[in-house]
């Protein structure tokens, strides 16, 4: 049988994909909302309350509501939903309530939750090759497969993980480049495996710290990938970005998006947001 040369194995990581996100950014258009008598502001508010409420009930497809600091925005909105259709319902279902007269959106983004197995990925393409399948092949793919099967019962938490009871969030969009000199992905799959390792041990440092969730938007949005960082002490945040900048695959290869950082609140506070007061936490 033909052996399959190392040039010739897939330059293309494998994935784990798990729950769709969306973030949804808006301003309160205040002069609007100041205008309303306090029985029309309170009808709304019960309203919204309505719809919001369940969203944060259900936790393996849930929502939250996070205060904006800055001038991008007042509230961020976060779901999490099993499939892309459950993600436009939760979209059109706040659409559609009376609050919505009163929000301006100023951002959004689209990702899915992703499982990056670069150790993962070389190991099983040498172990095939080894076997003397080639990329492509019914076979291969059969492999590869049984393979990602088992890593997805296995990585199944992950995948679909609730949205984390934290008090701070910090998002941000971001690409690998992709420069005429510097160029992440004309690199090797090995050498992409080296570089992510090593970027991975420093995010180890601040287990129990902070909770990491990493979104795929390639096709689906203007970047190639999400991160949601959630934590109690918001100083992490600072710390755990500034020491990544140092690793090769950030200082090298790492382009950054817009920075937005937020506060948890339930949607019951949502009254203390829109009387200009921080909402609680509980």
């Amino acid at each position: 049988m033909e052996q399959t040369t190392p040039s010739a194995i897939p330059a293309v990581p494998l994935t784990l994909d798990g729950s769709y996100i969306l973030h949804q950014m808006f301003r309160i258009r205040w002069p609007a909302w100041k205008a309303l008598d306090a029985a029309s502001q309170r009808s709304i508010l019960a309203g919204a309350e309505t719809v919001f409420a369940p969203m944060e009930r259900n936790n393996q497809e849930s929502s939250a509501l996070f205060s904006l600091l800055g001038h991008k925005g007042d509230l961020l909105l976060l779901h999490f939903r099993r499939t892309l259709d459950q993600l436009n319902q939760a979209e059109l279902s706040i659409s559609r309530a009376e609050l919505y007269d009163y929000l301006e959106p100023t951002g959004s983004y689209v990702s899915v939750v992703e499982l990056g197995l670069y150790e993962a990925s070389v190991k099983i393409y040498g172990e095939l090759a080894a076997r003397g399948l080639r990329p492509g092949t019914g076979d291969w793919n059969a492999a590869v497969e049984l393979a990602l099967a088992e890593q997805r019962q296995i990585a199944a938490p992950r995948l679909w993980p609730e949205i984390p009871q934290r008090r701070y969030l910090c998002f941000y969009p971001m690409n690998k480049y992709r420069g005429e000199e510097k160029n992440w992905y004309s690199q090797s799959i090995a050498e992409r495996q080296r570089m992510m390792r090593e970027h991975g041990l420093i995010g180890r440092h601040y287990a129990g710290r902070v909770t990491q969730i990493i979104s795929g938007s390639i096709g689906f949005d203007d970047w190639e990938w999400g991160v949601d960082l959630f934590a109690d002490d918001p100083l992490v945040f600072k710390k755990l970005v500034y020491e990544m900048r140092f690793d090769e695959a950030s200082a090298v290869y790492g382009l950054f998006g817009a920075f937005y950082i937020a506060l948890r609140f339930p949607s019951t506070r949502l009254g203390n947001l829109l009387e200009g007061k921080t909402p609680n936490f509980s």
